[in-house]
């Protein structure tokens, strides 16, 4: 597990070589308006809703919207800030804001208005989901309104906010099929889309998405500083982050990687990115991708694979700039054409797109080379086929299909990875400077979270840092004890014989914790949607329902059923312990058979062994002919359980202990 949740996704930033990739972006610590605030956003309805930016201290700024101007003067820090009345949902404003400069809001309506953040399954894209071309064609909803922020690291508090119009970061855009699948590698988040699409269905009213996201990312990063601080556990992370905000130097991480690839990976010795005929070095097997390798060949495989594609081009591709487009990768890829280097990158599932330089093609014979590293769940070329092809001026080459494949090695045989520090999302309160803290204090409705894989093995200190966040979170924003809807982990890895303990359960009875515990939050059971040989499931149709529900039901008061069943007590009986629950929303159901599958029972000794259970009328029986004299239950306890209880809303149990071993 430590490889899994320690090594994941740590490396993630772009390779310099890739650098075009970053054209048309800007960033602006200090914008006369925030690029919070542009055409086509959605503000929050039923607030002041403030609209701010920067300019010369003590200057005047004037806001008109609906024939009225409000005046304000920059504060010594030059920040100024405008609170607009009170509006219902709906309209279509133009919204002039004059000062030193002077900016034009138009198409701008008001609605409510969601932070989604949280690691890789909330940052996971449209693309990558079940029926990802369905659902992209479909999207068409004008009052649906996404924002992404691009991913960036600070070691203090920032105010300024990646812009790039061309791949909508930093701009609001109604959703439809181009612009949701932008926004992020692999489209925007589908959690979030999911989660606004059922909304917006159900209440009728705008609904605008932020999403903030970073995969393989830690919680306590996500925390500020005055909020973790009070936390002992992180006194000495925060001291690191504190020495690092003066300055560091030395040698990059890309530089690193480079030299572990040089001294670590065989293909490299063996000159596997070679286009002469015998680099190969020995028989290849052969992989029908995109495809996740788990799936076709290497099973419960981390480590490194290269992958190498011949190809045959004509005589008028001579000469010719061209871009290879790869698709989704999972975790980092190196990338040769011809035994050229042509792009690289260290986040996992973001789309490649290389671009090759004249003369990097030839008439005839190509060789394209891909070498990939996967640290922990699913690895590979795993996106769509649609996007990977070459393109050469007029010319698309269709690169889905067979390639052949050859293993360096696996992780577990490899030196440690060099750590990310310059740009390590995994230090404490770095993303919360940088991602969530330049979008103060824009008003919002509420927040959805996805986040707990890399917490895992920490579910005790979790019991406290996830509530800590969200204080935090509603202290920042300011608007009081906003929603704060939590996904809890889905089911994940082999399942196990017999009862253990495993970590996940503990996390995902932290998450349970806070949701019961903190004012205002709420918890969606993903426990029967997850893959075993996947960390990032494809089912985000049915977990952004799930928070959908819970927003709807506790949010937004309608009468509707929001939680499978939940633990309510125990009472022992003879040689059986009988269970009984709240959310029953029309009593209790089986999955898959009538029997009662994921309970396991314990006597004195503390050792569980599976158990029978029966549905009698609402309660569980719960026994064993091995324990005579039970004394504790526990349900769906452990990594990826067989458990198939379900409430008549169809929403499964949520996992639980009755001990506290």
């Amino acid at each position: 597990m430590q490889k899994l949740f320690g090594l994941c996704l740590l490396g993630l930033s772009v390779f310099s070589l890739n650098a075009t990739a970053q054209t048309a972006i800007t960033l602006e610590e200090k914008p006369f308006l925030s690029p919070l605030f542009s055409d086509n956003m959605i503000l929050q309805r039923d607030i002041a809703a403030p609209i701010f930016g920067w300019t010369t201290p003590g200057a005047e700024v004037k806001v008109t919207m609906s024939g009225k101007t409000l005046t304000t003067t920059a504060g010594d820090d030059g920040k100024w800030i405008v609170k607009l009345p009170k509006q219902k949902a709906g309209g279509n404003y133009s919204i002039a804001v004059v000062g030193a400069e002077k900016a034009v809001l138009n198409n701008v309506t008001f609605g409510d208005v969601w932070v989604c953040s949280g690691q890789s399954n909330m940052e996971w894209g449209i693309k990558l989901t079940n029926n990802p071309m369905e659902e992209i064609n479909a999207a068409n909803y004008p009052n649906i309104r996404l924002f992404t922020v691009q991913k960036r690291i600070a070691y203090t508090p920032v105010t300024g906010i990646v812009k790039d119009p061309q791949n909508l970061y930093g701009v609001w855009s109604p959703t439809t099929s181009e612009t949701v699948g932008k926004g992020g590698g692999a489209g925007f988040s589908a959690v979030a889309y999911f989660f606004g699409r059922e909304l917006h269905k159900e209440l009728g009213v705008p609904i605008g998405l932020i999403n903030t996201s970073w995969g393989g990312t830690i919680a306590e990063a996500w925390v500020s500083k005055d909020s973790l601080s009070a936390m002992p556990d992180f006194t000495q992370a925060i001291a690191q982050v504190d020495i690092m905000a003066t300055g560091t130097s030395g040698e990059s991480f890309e530089s690193k990687m480079s030299q572990w690839y040089e001294q670590n990976d065989k293909g490299i010795a063996a000159k596997w990115n070679s286009e002469t005929p015998d680099a190969a070095g020995g028989a290849w097997s052969e992989m029908a991708l995109p495809n996740a390798w788990e799936d076709a060949g290497l099973k419960d495989f981390d480590g490194m694979v290269w992958f190498r594609k011949e190809i045959e081009l004509p005589e008028s591709v001579a000469g010719k700039e061209a871009t290879l487009n790869l698709g989704a990768i999972d975790d980092m890829d190196t990338t040769w054409v011809n035994g050229k280097l042509v792009g690289g990158m260290n986040v996992f599932n973001a789309l490649r797109s290389y671009k090759l330089p004249a003369g990097t093609l030839k008439p005839g014979k190509n060789i394209i080379a891909v070498r990939v590293l996967d640290t922990g769940g699913g690895g590979g070329l795993n996106g769509i086929g649609s996007e990977m092809f070459l393109k050469v001026g007029d010319e698309t080459i269709v690169l889905a299909g067979t390639w052949q494949y050859k293993v360096a090695d696996a992780l577990a045989k490899l030196p440690p990875l060099p750590a990310q520090q310059s740009n390590n999302p995994n230090l404490v309160t770095v993303l919360n400077n940088g991602m969530i803290h330049p979008l103060l204090p824009f008003a919002i409705k509420g927040a959805i979270w996805y986040q707990g894989e890399s917490n895992a093995g920490r579910a005790e200190q979790y019991q406290t840092l996830l509530p800590t966040l969200i204080t935090d979170w509603r202290k920042q924003f300011g608007v009081g004890d906003f929603p704060f809807y939590i996904v809890q982990l889905a089911n994940f890895l082999a399942q196990d014989a017999e009862p253990k303990s495993d970590p996940w359960p503990l996390l995902r009875e932290a998450q349970t914790m806070t949701a019961q515990k903190v004012k205002n939050a709420g918890i969606a059971v993903a426990i029967d949607i997850g893959d075993e040989k996947d960390i990032h499931p494809r089912n985000k149709q049915e977990v952004g329902r799930r928070l959908a529900l819970n927003a709807l039901a506790k949010t937004y008061r309608k009468r509707i059923a929001f939680s499978g069943p939940t633990y309510k007590s125990m009472e022992r009986k003879s040689n059986a312990i009988v269970i009984r629950f709240d959310n029953l929303n029309g009593g209790l159901m089986t999955k898959g058979g009538d029997n009662v599958m994921g309970f396991a029972i314990a006597g004195e000794d503390k050792k569980y062994v599976y158990a029978d259970a029966r549905v009698v009328g609402d309660t569980i029986v719960v026994s064993s002919d091995k324990v005579a004299n039970p004394v504790h239950v526990r349900y769906a306890w452990a990594n990826n359980p067989v458990a198939n209880l379900y409430n008549k809303a169809d929403l499964p149990a949520v996992p639980f202990r009755t001990d506290n071993w």
